[in-house]
C-alpha cells in the first residue's frame, strides 16, 4: 500500500509541477505568507483534488469570453501544451497562498511582467489586453468561482456562507495585487457579477477546441486516462446550468450521479496519497505538525 501512495503522490507531484517548482516552501521559518495558515483559502488550496477538478471548470468558463481566449490563444501553446497550463496555473496558485511573502510577491511581478507581452486584436476587430482591469477580474473571478464550486461538491469539508464570503474576500487581494478591478468579495456579489457577463460569453470553434483538447488531454499513465475523464466531467459539471447549455454540456441526472460518486472516490484516493504537497511543506514552515 505504501509503494501504491508513493508512486500515486509522485504522478500527482508530475502533474502539479510541484517536483519542478523553484519555490522553497519550507523556508524562511514563521514567514505566513500572504495569508497565513488560519486563512479559509488555506483550506481550500490544500485541497489538490478539488483544485485540480475546479482548475478544469475555470479553464472552461473563462475562454468563454472572446477576450480572455484570444489572450491565450494569440500568446500561448496550450494546443499543444494544455497541461503545462493547467500546470502552470497550479504553480502560481499554489505559491501565492502557500508561498512565504517574497516568493508570492515575486511571482505576482513576475506575470504581470508576462501580461504586459499579451496584447492583440480579437478576429472582430476588438483589442486585448493581458493587463486590462475588467479581464484580469473575469479572469479572477471564473477561477475561484469553480474553485469553491468544487470545494463544497468535492472537498474534505464544505464552507458555510460566512466562510464562502471570507473565501472570496482572501483571493481578491492577489487579483488587485495583478490589477484587477472592482473585484467582487462575496458569493452573492460573485455569482452577480458572473450573471452580468453573460451576454458577452460565446461558446464558438475556438472554445469548442479549448473543451476538445480537455477531453483529449494526455494523462501521466494509462491507469490514469480513466481518473482524468472522471475529473474532466466533474470540472464541467461545475459550470452554471446557462453556461453548460451554451457549451453543449449535457449530463443526464444518472451520469452526474456517476460523476460525482467517482469524484469523490478519486479525492479521497489522492487526500490519503499526498502527503508532501505545498501546503504540507507550508504548514512546516509555520511549525505546524503534518499528519
Amino acid at each position: 500500500m505504501e509503494w501504491i501512495r508513493k508512486r500515486i503522490e509522485q504522478q500527482v507531484r508530475g502533474l502539479s509541477g510541484l517536483a519542478l517548482n523553484n519555490i522553497d516552501y519550507e523556508n524562511p521559518p514563521g514567514d505566513p505568507g500572504l495569508y497565513g495558515p488560519d486563512a479559509i483559502c488555506w483550506r481550500v488550496h490544500c485541497d489538490f483534488p478539488a483544485m485540480l477538478c475546479g482548475g478544469i471548470g475555470a479553464l472552461m468558463l473563462q475562454m468563454m469570453h472572446p477576450l480572455a481566449l484570444a489572450g491565450v490563444w494569440d500568446h500561448s501553446n496550450f494546443r499543444d501544451d494544455l497541461l503545462g497550463r493547467l500546470r502552470r496555473t497550479s504553480q502560481f496558485i499554489a505559491a501565492t497562498t502557500f508561498g512565504a511573502t517574497a516568493d508570492a510577491e515575486r511571482l505576482i511581478e513576475r506575470v504581470k511582467s508576462l501580461h504586459d507581452q499579451v496584447t492583440g486584436t480579437h478576429p472582430d476587430g476588438r483589442t486585448y489586453s493581458a493587463n486590462d482591469p475588467e479581464l484580469l477580474t473575469w479572469v479572477h473571478v471564473a477561477e475561484v468561482y469553480c474553485f469553491l464550486e468544487s470545494f463544497q461538491r468535492y472537498g474534505s469539508q464544505p464552507l458555510n456562507r460566512e466562510q464562502q464570503d471570507r473565501y472570496f474576500e482572501e483571493t481578491a487581494l492577489v487579483a488587485e495585487h495583478l490589477g484587477a478591478a472592482n473585484v467582487p468579495k462575496t458569493r452573492q456579489a460573485v455569482e452577480e457579477w458572473i450573471n452580468q457577463q453573460r451576454p458577452g460569453l460565446v461558446f464558438d470553434e475556438r472554445t469548442a477546441e479549448v473543451q476538445r483538447l480537455l477531453l483529449n488531454a494526455p494523462a501521466p499513465s494509462r491507469l490514469a486516462v480513466p481518473v482524468g475523464k472522471v475529473m474532466t466531467y466533474a470540472g464541467m459539471n461545475l459550470l452554471p446550468d446557462w453556461a453548460q447549455q451554451q457549451a453543449g454540456i449535457h449530463f443526464s441526472a444518472p451520469k452526474k450521479w456517476g460523476i460525482n460518486r467517482s469524484m469523490n472516490g478519486i479525492a479521497n484516493t489522492l487526500r490519503w496519497a499526498i502527503r508532501n504537497g505545498a501546503s504540507h511543506r507550508a504548514k512546516r514552515r509555520m511549525g505546524i505538525q503534518v499528519k
